[in-house]
């Protein structure tokens, strides 16, 4: 048996409720210019921030990379007396240990605090090379959620502004849409410094393996040097 049932139709004068629906784009870039503003400045520190980053971690990978037999040579030429042919493997190997050694090498005869300070003042200058615009996505990962907020405040303050000089009549759709494109500015800065921060966190760890190996070079050579003859 068949059941009879009621078909909704809809009620004269009754509007049907559109879904509205609206991209990450146009949500960005619908704020108004001071919105649009914040957007192409984080938009500029987002690609300062990533190329900083893949420009330093090459840099980095090219400095890490040592002959394993280096300092066995090194060792060997040292201990020989062929002074001409240490300088000459480091030349070749061109990375901060290389640079290190070659520094304590051109030092061979000086009292060893001598050498030792000559060693530390190459390796202060290499490390502020492997460091070398890093300060700059830290700034990033710092301002970028700061710039953003600032967007989000200045959308506020605009959409409150309209609430106000309409005599509290204003239309709570445009107030809303005002609001939460405003917020966007926000998740933008937010999203901004989270990758800037990542990035700089593994450019230091990256930096600081650099530095150990240096200083464990730096140790070898002065050893070698105290070894007796």
């Amino acid at each position: 048996m068949l059941i009879p049932f009621a078909q909704e139709t809809p009620v004269a004068g009754e509007e049907l409720v559109e879904e509205k629906t609206l991209s990450i784009i146009d949500l960005m870039f619908s704020g108004g210019p001071g919105g649009t503003i914040i957007i192409l400045i984080l938009a500029v520190l987002l690609f300062f921030a990533i190329y900083i980053y893949f420009e330093r971690i090459f840099a980095i990978k090219a400095a890490s990379k040592t002959d394993k037999n280096f300092m066995n040579q090194i060792k060997d030429s040292v201990t020989s007396g062929n002074i001409e042919s240490a300088k000459i493997r480091c030349a070749q190997e061109n990375s901060p240990v290389a640079r290190l050694t070659e520094k304590g090498i051109s030092r061979i005869g000086s009292p060893l605090e001598d050498i030792n300070t000559a060693i530390e003042n190459a390796g202060r200058l290499e490390v502020y090379k492997l460091e070398k615009n890093v300060s700059v996505l830290a700034t990033i990962a710092g301002a970028a959620p700061m710039i953003g907020f600032l967007g989000t405040v200045i959308g506020m303050v605009i959409a409150f502004h309209e609430l106000a000089t309409s005599s509290g009549q204003a239309e709570m759709g445009s107030l809303a849409e005002g609001i939460y494109t405003a917020m966007t500015t926000t998740v933008a800065g937010l999203i901004v410094g989270i990758i800037a921060y990542i990035g700089y966190n593994h450019v230091v760890v990256r930096t600081d393996k650099v530095v150990h190996q240096m200083e464990t070079t730096a140790v070898d050579f002065l050893d070698l040097l105290n070894e007796p003859s």
